[in-house]
């Protein structure tokens, strides 16, 4: 598993971080207060990572669900999905990179499965700031632009409760303990954490999945 993860990791220059950015951001993030709005609440951020990889993948408390034809549905199970990969994406509709770089990726996942016998993908808006912009109606808005027939989630933090309160944050902010967005969860087909980071390497997935999934 420590080979699929070495590479996940972001190595394309365009896309991501050099590493003296990541460097940058990684002492940032200590302090939280990293380059993509890092949750800083104390319930998250009194260690130094992020993220549950190696742990068993939490069920997702996100309420608000629309199928992939923008309607109303039950929410996405984790555990509905166990014996298959799961592809959590988390966005924020005014977050530049979910749309240079994370909505195109996930695209290309679809491309390369159109259907869920290998993996299933859904996508989660983790609010946790400009609540008026990043709002409900995202969800269909982004469907549509980028053609993706996937369940999609809102999942808003109280921003009414101070920082303090972990309620502040999205529910799955807390449990999975994302940093922002965007924001990636690979779980396997055992309901294991595989990957968990900003950027994926797509590309390597793919190949990965289509020789052992």
């Amino acid at each position: 598993m420590s080979y699929l993860i070495e590479k996940l990791k972001s190595t394309s220059s365009k896309q991501h971080l050099t590493r003296r950015q990541w460097l940058k951001s990684t002492a940032l993030a200590t302090a939280g207060i990293g380059a993509f709005g890092l949750l800083s609440g104390p319930s998250i951020a009194k260690e130094n990572t992020r993220g549950i990889r190696g742990r068993m993948a939490p069920e997702l408390n996100v309420n608000h669900w629309i199928d992939g034809n923008g309607n109303k549905t039950e929410p996405f199970s984790v555990s509905e999905h166990k014996g298959k990969w799961i592809y959590l994406k988390c966005f924020q509709e005014w977050c530049p990179a979910c749309h240079s770089v994370g909505f195109p990726n996930l695209q290309k996942l679809k491309t390369a499965f159109p259907d869920d016998n290998k993996i299933v993908a859904a996508v989660i808006q983790t609010t946790f700031e400009g609540h008026s912009t990043n709002n409900a109606g995202a969800l269909r808005k982004n469907q549509l632009k980028y053609g993706l027939e996937l369940p999609f989630g809102h999942d808003p933090g109280n921003s009414d409760l101070p920082r303090t309160d972990p309620s502040h944050f999205p529910n799955t902010m807390v449990s999975y303990r994302t940093g922002g967005t965007p924001w990636v969860t690979l779980i396997d087909p055992n309901g294991v954490v595989a990957f968990d980071g900003f950027h994926i390497d797509i590309d390597q997935l793919i190949s990965y999945l289509k020789e052992n999934a």
